[in-house]
């Protein structure tokens, strides 16, 4: 759990949050965020004293749109926050949105729930947002598809649920983008919205369970019958005499015609063989 501090404005000029693969429990550290001032506007809040130029040169290993890079300096504008892999609950707070300098935001693998705030369409130049595997529910906002910036997006393993946004960026976005949120429907997604107000209705289970029922019954009365069949056609050729000499006498029938049809066909086969040996010879 992240400990107040009694600083007044705490990190003000910081500009890369990374806490991620921690055990860190409770809300997420919206004081901490409030006064991140170097995320608000970092080129106003940059860090240009002599005292500091290391940092434009220091070698950071983060996570960035889902990939591990080694970044070789930290630019000006360069602002992230990784608060990933942890145990992070409660909701995601709206004012996070004020943080309009930020490029990378990574939430995913918590226990965050509640809606996704429309606020964070106000994230002008967010290139990354990463909120996979919570508990987020409601509907994606629409506000989102006004980040135009946005390369890489991530809502999966959530609960959400509704029409998934076909306009601007969100229409951009791959079936990965969106798995695992058994209430949304639409594009890129295979299942498909029904009714007049654009959401997902699920089929009533009984219908489901009732088709399964009766393709099972189909294939059972099939195999009823091929037994009975059975069962009828030896009774009746095992205790009924004149059935059976009828069968025998059929069965002999059809074997004789097979027996003819056979040595026909061989009695051809020899002659067409001699017709081709009188031929060769006189050739």
């Amino acid at each position: 759990m992240l400990v107040a501090s009694n600083t007044k404005l705490p990190f003000p000029k910081l500009q890369v949050l990374d806490v991620s693969h921690n055990a860190f429990i409770g809300s997420l550290p919206e004081r901490y965020l409030n006064n991140l001032r170097g995320m608000i506007d970092a080129k106003e809040n940059q860090t240009d004293d002599g005292e500091n130029l290391f940092l434009k040169y220091i070698k950071l290993r983060l996570t960035l749109k889902g990939l591990d890079q080694l970044l070789q300096r930290l630019l000006n504008t360069f602002t992230t926050i990784d608060l990933s892999s942890n145990k992070f609950s409660g909701t995601i707070p709206p004012s996070i949105a004020n943080l309009t300098s930020i490029r990378y935001l990574n939430l995913s693998h918590n226990t965050i729930g509640g809606h996704i705030p429309a606020s964070l369409g106000d994230m002008s130049i967010l290139e990354s947002l990463d909120l996979s595997s919570n508990k987020l529910d409601g509907e994606i906002p629409r506000e989102l598809a006004k980040l135009t910036f946005l390369a890489k997006l991530n809502l999966s393993m959530n609960n959400l649920k509704g029409k998934i946004p076909q306009f601007g960026q969100l229409s951009t976005f791959e079936n990965n983008s969106y798995a695992g949120n058994v209430g949304l429907c639409g594009f890129p997604l295979t299942r498909k919205c029904e009714g007049g107000d654009g959401k997902w209705k699920p089929s009533p289970l009984h219908v489901e369970v009732e088709s399964d029922v009766e393709v099972e019954w189909i294939y059972v009365f099939i195999a009823l019958g091929y037994v009975v069949s059975i069962g009828i056609f030896s009774w009746l050729l095992l205790f009924w005499r004149s059935f059976r000499y009828k069968y025998y006498e059929i069965v002999d029938y059809v074997l004789e015609k097979i027996f003819d049809f056979c040595q026909c066909r061989k009695k051809r086969e020899r002659r067409r063989r001699t017709v081709r040996n009188l031929a060769r010879r006189q050739s």
